[in-house]
């Protein structure tokens, strides 16, 4: 499977009340890491984008810390007629250690095409892996 890759640093803001990255960031890095993927997918076909339908699993698994880096890596394990299912791991890198897997999850995509009236309708996208 191809891998599309996605990296934030974590900064102050980024941080909880106990000092480690807020689960709410790294969620909507992941959604932005999955949504890379999902366009990359969707090239040559008539879908315009793909809109998150659910999140199907997340579990957080190490802690990461202002200053880390968190590395994504996402891949389509699935697809249907309209729907892109993507796995994506957030890894962790500090001075110390690289490639620590702190987050997975699994996201369910739709493809949409603008319609006339402005509105976005879900849309067959013709590719299956």
């Amino acid at each position: 499977m191809k891998i599309t890759r996605y990296s934030q640093l974590v900064m102050p803001q980024d941080a909880n009340v106990v000092g480690t990255l807020f689960g709410g960031q790294m969620v909507s890095w992941m959604d932005i890491a999955v949504a890379k993927a999902a366009h990359r997918f969707l090239k040559g076909t008539e879908a315009e984008a793909a809109v998150t339908r659910a999140i199907d699993s997340i579990e957080f698994e190490k802690p990461v810390y202002v200053g880390n880096w968190v590395n994504f890596e996402s891949r389509i394990i699935k697809t249907g007629h309209s729907s892109i299912v993507i796995q994506v791991d957030a890894f962790k890198e500090s001075h110390e250690e690289d490639n620590i897997l702190a987050c997975t999850a699994i996201f369910t995509m739709v493809s949409v095409k603008k319609s006339s009236d402005g509105s976005y309708q879900k849309v067959n996208h013709n590719k299956f892996i």
